[in-house]
């Protein structure tokens, strides 16, 4: 009799240590608004047109199973200069591309009105953070042998 138990609880305390090490559904199911990628250096002369201002971008998408407003969201370099997002909601499965120029913005492209580049051209951080301040995502590049770095 005493083996029978010992053995059940085993069994039991197996099957509950098992449970707890899988991830619910929901968890493995959820996604992320993250920063996918950066163009940091616009091809051609850096010359502050706006079209090669607009060459370099920050896109953020939306892994999660429903939009996202992004409302008050920011968008950072290391050198803390900081694009706001104003009133927008990210659909499911999409993505956003937010240049550094002038335009008119879109659901697919923000601008942000700059008449110089944020990105440098050899290292910075990228830094994506909700309304609340809770950081979203980071990304980190150090190189001039490409001109864009996926996150």
């Amino acid at each position: 009799m005493l083996r029978t138990r010992s053995t059940a609880a085993a069994f039991v305390a197996a099957a509950l240590g098992g449970l707890v090490l899988m991830p619910a559904p929901s968890q493995a199911a959820a996604g992320s608004v993250h920063l996918y990628k950066i163009y940091y250096d616009s091809p051609g002369t850096d010359r502050r047109s706006n079209a090669s201002l607009n060459a370099e971008y920050v896109q953020i998408r939306n892994t999660t199973s429903g939009a996202v407003s992004l409302k008050g969201w920011t968008l950072t370099d290391a050198s803390n200069h900081k694009y706001v997002f104003g009133t927008f909601t990210l659909g499911k499965g999409k993505t956003v591309t937010v240049r550094t120029g002038k335009g008119t913005n879109t659901a697919t492209n923000r601008y942000q009105g700059r008449a110089a580049y944020v990105w440098n051209n050899d290292k910075d951080t990228a830094t994506l953070k909700k309304a609340s301040g809770a950081r979203a995502d980071t990304c980190s590049y150090n190189s001039t042998k490409a001109d864009y770095k996926m996150c």
